[in-house]
């Protein structure tokens, strides 16, 4: 037997989800960590990078801004530490100044990234709304950022509301829903992330639907992806979504026992 949903409105998680997003990350951080191998090792690097962009998210939010903002830190606390220990002996390596002028560069390279839709997201979505279900975009980072994104992609007029948000926590999300003005079991949340489009969908009461993405942000990582919730499931690909939504309803198969 399926589980007939009362679900008025999809939606969607943009990064990682409907494109390309956590790979260029990783390039960049790779790079930056390049800048820096005459201080430390790049597994220090990245570990310290990752602690500082934790530290400042609560300052800076997500995005690129943020992000440059944390490398230009690191370097500088690296620096520090490497003076105090070494003393003047840093002097014969490449100047902090060169290497932050770089690490702008970097994130200039960063936001001008090609945009690159997953494969089948396009369809999919035209498919979706052709039912009298609602879509909207729910997506976190820098409101520019996303909004460059979003135009690049295309994608604006399959959105019924497109609400960027600065973080997604229990709070976000049941601010959206007052916003669309429905009850938590009216609305479906799809993404990748499972501590930021799951988690606090399911603790509202709504629907969460996963699809993994082979790249992920560490600060995004939770223990257990498979999650044990009647409101909880999992696809492979966005392309499974549609298949699932008939007759401007949603049928979840039953999960095995």
């Amino acid at each position: 037997m399926d589980i007939k949903s009362k679900i008025k409105i999809i939606a969607f998680d943009a990064d990682d989800t409907l494109w390309v997003n956590e790979p260029y990350y990783r390039e960049t951080e790779k790079a930056f960590v390049l800048l820096l191998q005459d201080y430390l090792p790049a597994e220090k690097v990245s570990k310290l990078l990752l602690e500082i962009e934790s530290k400042n998210i609560k300052l800076y939010g997500y995005g690129v801004k943020g992000f440059v903002l944390s490398m230009i830190e690191t370097v500088l606390k690296i620096k520090e530490e490497s003076t105090s220990i070494y003393g003047n002996s840093t002097t014969s390596k490449k100047p902090i100044s060169k290497i932050i002028t770089q690490i702008l560069d970097l994130g200039k390279a960063l936001i001008n990234m090609p945009l690159v839709l997953l494969p089948d997201v396009r369809e999919t979505l035209k498919i979706i709304k052709t039912q009298e279900l609602k879509l909207v975009l729910a997506t976190k980072g820098d409101l520019l950022d996303q909004e460059r994104k979003l135009k690049k992609s295309g994608l604006a007029q399959c959105f019924h509301h497109i609400e960027i948000m600065s973080n997604k926590n229990e709070s976000d999300y049941q601010k959206l829903l007052d916003r669309l003005e429905i009850l938590p079991d009216e609305f479906l949340m799809v993404g990748n992330s499972i501590k930021s489009d799951i988690l606090p969908v399911l603790s509202v009461g709504s629907y969460a639907i996963h699809i993994p993405y082979h790249t992920t942000w560490e600060h995004e990582r939770v223990a257990n992806t498979e999650q044990d919730h009647e409101r909880f499931f999992k696809l492979e690909t966005i392309q499974d979504l549609s298949p699932i939504i008939k007759e401007n309803q949603i049928s979840f198969p039953k999960k095995k026992q």
